[in-house]
């Protein structure tokens, strides 16, 4: 089944779930004709959020997966057998070669691809490298859903890559409206959040280079980079900075505050569907969905967000957090930072950036070397950086243009200056930039690497 047919299944399954006709759309899509049952019912249960097997009562079971909604690992699925059509190089599949876990394994026996769980970091590169498309990524908007119709309180967090991607003069204020009309209680940028973390990584930035040749690589913002240190290159990881996402921090901060709260993250890739449900930080996001199944949500529910009115907010992210979303800009940002709060060290500051796999695994293997120049190395698993997302709807050019504006149009130019983020960092114990070296009081904006 193509990519648009996948995207077109949902938007019928989520207007039958939305008018209550549910089972009965299930039964209608399952008996159409020339259909694999087993495969089929993969593909649906995975564009409900949920993994059920196929069985005479699969519409049923279906629907009380979704009412009764458990959180799992699993973010890709393999829907059905391979068909070994595709051009081998280096004697493997084009899926064994883009995996860059090695979390794609072949079956000696069968020759059929599995997916390895102990390997596999859920980045979903092997979903738009099939051209067969045999694996697809689960959307939970159904559970969303369910628990927007309880109303309970529901934030959706969204990346700085949003801005342009739903249309060329759609504000921030008028994707906050449409959110709220579907029923989120409120939108929050996740780059005020980006802010936070780039003085935490000015800090770690303090603490690490003392002298040339020292370096330090940034755990900011990307789970694929971040997985590739983990998994690939292991010895690298004493000179990474155990800072969480702003994504995480964003959901780690707002439960903090409101425990009872949702938090929704809003982004452009798989690979933060797989860190939401890392084992360590598994708690602080609820949900994630894409720019592009925002898209079809938005069309089931005749949502156009340039026609709404803007719901206003205090401006409260920097440019240095509004340009997360390109590769460059958290290098910019924490230089920004560094050459404010530690002025000495800012002679040491040189900054090193690599975006799509191929320049993460060479810039890794050089610092790996002791070859590298830079002290603050940062990678991004998409080219571009989150503006190449594989889930993003405008060209990686179109949102790299998008993200300058977004970031110029910002009244605070560095995180520092944030008199608001300050502000508001007081509700968690932390009084002002100096707190930033206490290890206890940042406890929440890191993790074990």
């Amino acid at each position: 089944m193509e990519k648009t047919k996948y995207r077109q299944l949902f938007k019928e399954i989520l207007k039958a779930y939305y008018e209550e006709v549910f089972e009965e759309k299930i039964e209608e899509i399952m008996n159409r004709e020339d259909i694999d049952k087993e495969s089929l019912s993969k593909v649906i249960s995975a564009l409900c959020g949920v993994e059920v097997n196929y069985s005479d009562n699969f519409s049923e079971d279906l629907k009380f997966a979704i009412k009764n909604y458990q959180k799992t690992n699993k973010v890709v699925i393999n829907t059905s057998p391979c068909t070994k059509n595709c051009v081998k190089v280096d004697d493997k599949i084009i899926c064994e070669n883009a995996c860059p876990f090695d979390a794609i394994i072949v079956d000696k026996e069968t020759l059929l691809p599995n997916i390895s769980i102990d390997l596999c970091v859920n980045c979903g590169i092997c979903v738009d490298s099939c051209k067969n498309k045999n694996f697809i990524d689960k959307i939970e908007f159904l559970p969303i859903l369910e628990i927007l119709k309880e109303n309970k309180k529901v934030i959706a967090a969204v990346a700085p890559s949003i801005a342009g991607q739903f249309g060329e003069n759609v504000s921030m204020g008028q994707l906050r409206a449409a959110l709220k009309y579907i029923g989120f209680e409120d939108m929050v940028e996740v780059a005020f959040f980006a802010d936070i973390l780039t003085i935490k990584e000015a800090v770690e930035f303090n603490r690490h280079i003392n002298k040339e040749k020292d370096f330090l690589l940034s755990s900011c913002c990307c789970p694929i980079w971040v997985g590739m240190i983990k998994g690939r290159f292991k010895e690298l990881v004493k000179y990474t900075s155990p800072s969480v996402s702003p994504m995480i921090a964003a959901g780690k901060i707002i439960k903090e505050i409101d425990p009872e709260c949702k938090v929704v993250f809003i982004g452009p890739c798989v690979a933060k569907k797989g860190e939401a449900k890392s084992d360590d930080i598994k708690d602080a996001i609820d949900h994630v969905l894409t720019f592009t199944e925002l898209k079809d949500i938005f069309e089931v529910f005749d949502i156009e967000p340039n026609k709404f009115h803007e719901e206003l907010s205090t401006q409260y992210s920097s440019r240095g957090g509004r340009i997360y979303g390109r590769i460059g800009g958290v290098s910019s940002a924490v230089e920004d930072a560094v050459k404010e709060m530690y002025p000495d060290k800012i002679e040491l500051f040189t900054s090193e950036q690599a975006s799509g796999i191929k320049e993460c695994k060479a810039m890794l293997q050089s610092a790996l070397k002791g070859e590298t120049s830079a002290a603050f190395l940062e990678g991004m698993g998409c080219d571009g950086g989150c503006v190449g997302g594989p889930k993003t709807i405008i060209s990686k050019e179109k949102g790299k243009e998008h993200i300058e504006k977004y970031g110029d149009d910002s009244k605070v130019n560095i995180s520092v200056n944030n008199k608001i983020m300050k502000k508001f960092l007081r509700n968690i114990g932390i009084d002002n930039i100096e707190d930033f070296e206490d290890k206890r009081k940042v406890k929440i904006f890191e993790r074990k690497l």
